[in-house]
């Protein structure tokens, strides 16, 4: 889905660039740390929405930009623990499977079933979602899917 995608713009709900005072003075604070903190980077599915297109805007919730993968790609780094090279667009398919897989390592998701299947098309794979099979088994498949 996400890797036929030209550009992919993400609304930060929880980055702030204007702060505001008790009395209302809007003061300049650096909003990078609330970037680094964004609970974007923690959810499951915007894993492909990160790595497949080529271009990713990043956005405050006042709507102003923050900048661009490749900008932000150091910060964006530390945080996911994603090498640069697979940021800036290199094959998935030149990292292997267990480091592919550790990138879903602190990213949560609703139901534990959408943890495996937020990375099918990180290897480029058809899997039907089972709900219901559990975390375990979801994995299991994903697993055989990716030696097949």
């Amino acid at each position: 889905l996400y890797h036929s995608s030209a550009k992919c713009y993400v609304y930060l709900l929880d980055v702030l660039v204007d702060k505001r005072k008790a009395d209302y003075d809007t003061f300049s604070y650096t909003w990078e740390s609330a970037f680094r903190a964004s609970r974007w980077f923690s959810r499951g599915w915007t894993l492909q929405e990160l790595l497949a297109p080529p271009t990713v805007m990043f956005f405050s919730k006042e709507g102003k930009p923050l900048g661009d993968k490749a900008s932000l790609e150091q910060q964006i780094h530390e945080i996911t623990h994603i090498p640069i090279s697979a940021l800036q667009g290199a094959p998935l398919r030149e990292f292997d499977i267990e480091e592919r897989m550790s990138w879903t390592g602190k990213r949560q998701t609703t139901r534990e079933e959408d943890k495996a299947y937020s990375l099918l098309g990180i290897f480029s794979i058809s899997m039907l979602p089972n709900y219901g099979e559990g975390k375990e088994s979801a994995f299991k498949r994903l697993r055989k899917e990716i030696r097949e």
